[in-house]
Order: structure tokens, then C-alpha cells, then sequence
């Protein structure tokens, strides 16, 4: 390979838009949840060496997985911890402690590399229509869209500004649309004094072992339910949103596999759980992040250099996230995902004789409904499942 071929190879991994949508995808992965994973740990028995564990092994992991899994396929495969599933440890974990709780994860983790070994997760995956994969997407990242809004409640002028430059620049330079808004946020926040960056430590994290132990009743009690809420909560989601994009060549029991074993090789460090993301995935998979669907892999592969400077700097990344204004949190992932929210929305509702199906599950998932401890968004492609199949019934 000439030098100036090699050099604009290297060069198309730093596009400024690989890069910001690499980092507004792990800002909003971790302000929307990481205080859960705090209750979570506390629960646990965790004190602040084996919490600064937790944090570096879900950022190694997420890291890991990230760039490993999106290298592979050629396709934006963003992992993330499970939200849903630190809000269930938070209630679960005090009256089993913490060595029980790392069994917890391990067994949990057993169970979801089976899934994808036996291929039973990729048969489940191939039923799924791609209009109700597209409706349960816009139904994911509807609330998103509407945050954009009713953040200016209570940031107008900051919020005002980021949509103001968001159009700007997709009118004159649309490919750095997101960064330039997310730039204009942070000087905005800093002028009004809301963006602190005082008493940062960049002490690096150290991962802390924390022996296993096994019990049947936490088993039951805990880790099946940790399973289910992974695979139906966040894998399933996670999957369809890759269908919708296009990314069928991402097989889904590899890949499965793989988030199950970065969880048992982690889990005595404090990982929890690992999955495909959904909303943040989406933020990569954004025309945003890249004209061509072929190069949006390396969104995601950066995302997941991000997420190891997190694991390395646990206590510092925190704190750096948490300095931005949820206002601005808000209004740059509603922004990031506007393209995809549309295409997903027209992807659902382009062919008539589907409509009904898909308004369903993008209702059902729109509405945050909960049954039995799962998310909108499972119940969403069941009951649009369901009306897909009457009513391709009733018409044959």
C-alpha cells in the first residue's frame, strides 16, 4: 500500500464525526444510568475500592467488546451494561451480599453464552419482521426526541443554541452537525457556569478480585431473573436495532456468546452484565456518524475507546460526565438521533398492509409499559408480533 493511501486510511479513523458520535454515545450511555450501577454496588456490600473495580471492569468490558465485535463484522455493534438490570440488583442484592452477588453475575453469564452457542437466540431473531424491528427502534427513541424539547423548560437559551448551530451546520457542513452543537452546548454551559471541571483526580481504577459464591436460592431468585431482563430488555432491542440498520451480517450467537464470556471472565471483578445497546448503538449507526453505512463501524469501534478510558479512569470519567448539564445530556442525544428516529419511522410504516403491526409495537414500546418486570420494548414486538400474524391471517 502507497504511503498517501496508507496515510488517508489512518485519516478516515479519525473523522471528526467517528469521533464525537463514539463519545456522545458512551456520555449518554453513562449519565442515564451510572447511579444505578452506584445503588447496585452499594447493595452489593461494595465499598469504594471494590466500586472503583465495578467501574473499571464494565469499562474494560464494554471496551473490549466494542472494538472487538464491531472489527469483526464491519458493523456499528455497540455493547453497554445493563440498566435494567443494575435496577433490579439495587433491590436484590442486599440480603445475599457480595460474594453471593458475583456468583450471581457469573451464573448469569453462563446462561447467556448458552443462549448464543445453542443458536437459540439467532432462530428466536430471524422471526422478527424488519418493519416491527424499525417500530420498536422509533418506539425506543421516541422519548429522546421529545427530551430535545422539554429540556428547553429549563435550559432555553443553551438548548436554543445547540438546535440553532444543529441546523446551521446540517445546512452548510452536515457531517459535523452533532459535534458543532455539542461544542456550542459545552462553551454555553461553561459561559453560564454549569459546566465545573474543578477537583477532578485522575487516579487510575485497579481491578479488585471478589470471590464467588454459589447458592440455589439466589440463583432463582436473582440470576434467572438477570438473565431474562438481559436477553429480553437489552439483547433483543439491541439485535433488532442492528436488523433495521441493515447489519445482517452480524450474526446474533456469536455475538451473544461473546458479551456472555466477557461477563464470566469479569464478573469477580464487578461486571455485572454485558449486552447490545440499543439507543446508544443507535447514535453510531446515525447517518450523523457516517454518509456511508460501511464506515459507521468505526463510530462504534471508538465508542469502545472511550469506554476503556472510562474503565481505566472509573472516578474520573464519572465525574467529567457528570459535570455537563442533563439539559445538554438531553438535547445532544435527542439531536444525534433525530436521522435515525426518522428512517426508523418511515422504515415502519412504508409498506400499507404492515402499518397496523407496526403502530402497535411502536405504541407499545413508546409507552414505557411494564409486565412481569420486562421492558416496553420486548412487549412491544410480541404485541406487534401478534397483530402481524392475525392479521397476515385474516388477508391470506
Amino acid at each position: 500500500m502507497s504511503a498517501p493511501a496508507l496515510g488517508a486510511r489512518l485519516a478516515s479513523w479519525f473523522r471528526l464525526s467517528h469521533l464525537a458520535s463514539g463519545f456522545i454515545a458512551v456520555l449518554v450511555g453513562y449519565t442515564s444510568s451510572v447511579a444505578i450501577v452506584f445503588q447496585a454496588a452499594t447493595a452489593a456490600g461494595a465499598q469504594d475500592a471494590q466500586l472503583a473495580s465495578w467501574l473499571w471492569a464494565l469499562g474494560i468490558g464494554m471496551g473490549i467488546t466494542c472494538i472487538g465485535l464491531s472489527l469483526a463484522w464491519r458493523a456499528p455493534v455497540l455493547t453497554a451494561w445493563l440498566t435494567p438490570g443494575a435496577a433490579l440488583l439495587a433491590t436484590s442484592l442486599g440480603d445475599i451480599g457480595l460474594a453471593q452477588s458475583i456468583g450471581v453475575f457469573m451464573a448469569s453469564s453462563v446462561l447467556i453464552t448458552l443462549c448464543g452457542i445453542t443458536g437459540w437466540f439467532q432462530k428466536l431473531m430471524d422471526w422478527v419482521p424488519r418493519h416491527l424491528a424499525s417500530a420498536m427502534l422509533a418506539g425506543i427513541l421516541l422519548r429522546f426526541g421529545m427530551d430535545l424539547f422539554t429540556s428547553m423548560r429549563t435550559q432555553a437559551g443553551l438548548v436554543l443554541v445547540m438546535f440553532v448551530v444543529f441546523l446551521l451546520a446540517r445546512r452548510l457542513l452536515p457531517r459535523y452537525s452533532v459535534p458543532l452543537a455539542l461544542f456550542a452546548g459545552m462553551v454555553g454551559a461553561a459561559l453560564q457556569g454549569s459546566l465545573s471541571l474543578r477537583g477532578l483526580d485522575w487516579t487510575p481504577a485497579h481491578p479488585v478480585w471478589m470471590a464467588p459464591a454459589f447458592s440455589l436460592s439466589a440463583f432463582i431468585g436473582v440470576a434467572i431473573p438477570l438473565f431474562i431482563v438481559t436477553m429480553t430488555s437489552q439483547n433483543i432491542p439491541g439485535l433488532a436495532v442492528l436488523r433495521a440498520n441493515g447489519y445482517h451480517q452480524v450474526p446474533a450467537s456469536p455475538v451473544i456468546s461473546w458479551t456472555g464470556l466477557t461477563g464470566i471472565l469479569l464478573a469477580p471483578f464487578g461486571g455485572f452484565a454485558y449486552n447490545l445497546a440499543a439507543i446508544t448503538a443507535a447514535i453510531c449507526m446515525s447517518p450523523d456518524a457516517d454518509p456511508d453505512t460501511r464506515e459507521r463501524y468505526k463510530a462504534s469501534a471508538w465508542a469502545g475507546v472511550f469506554y476503556l478510558l472510562t474503565g481505566i479512569f472509573g472516578a474520573t470519567v464519572i465525574a467529567l460526565f457528570a459535570a455537563f448539564p442533563h439539559e445538554l445530556v438531553a438535547a445532544i442525544a435527542g439531536l444525534a438521533l433525530l436521522g435515525t428516529l426518522s428512517t426508523s419511522i418511515h422504515d415502519s410504516l412504508q409498506a400499507p398492509e404492515h402499518r397496523d403491526a407496526a403502530l402497535v409495537t411502536f405504541l407499545a414500546t413508546a409507552s414505557g409499559m411494564s409486565l412481569l418486570g420486562i421492558g416496553s420494548a420486548f412487549w412491544g414486538l410480541v404485541l406487534g408480533g401478534v397483530c402481524h400474524w392475525m392479521l397476515r391471517k385474516k388477508a391470506a
